[in-house]
């Protein structure tokens, strides 16, 4: 997915820590990975499919580098 800038959407190879999901969309909208963990953390107190939407995630955005 390219943004009109022309950054792609990728999973993040450094600063991952479990599939690269979050550090990928931090790099993406120019936040820290840190800050877009915690919202996801904090979304998941919400009902919704959260965790699911991130395994689809993880398969669907291609590994950054490849």
């Amino acid at each position: 997915m390219a943004s009109p800038n022309g950054r792609r959407l990728t999973r993040a190879r450094s600063g991952r820590i479990f599939g690269g999901v979050c550090a990928g969309i931090a790099a993406y909208v120019g936040w820290k990975p840190s800050a877009v963990r915690l919202l996801f953390i904090v979304s998941c107190v919400l009902p919704g499919p959260q965790f699911l939407i991130y395994v689809v995630m993880w398969i669907v955005i291609p590994r950054a580098g490849g």
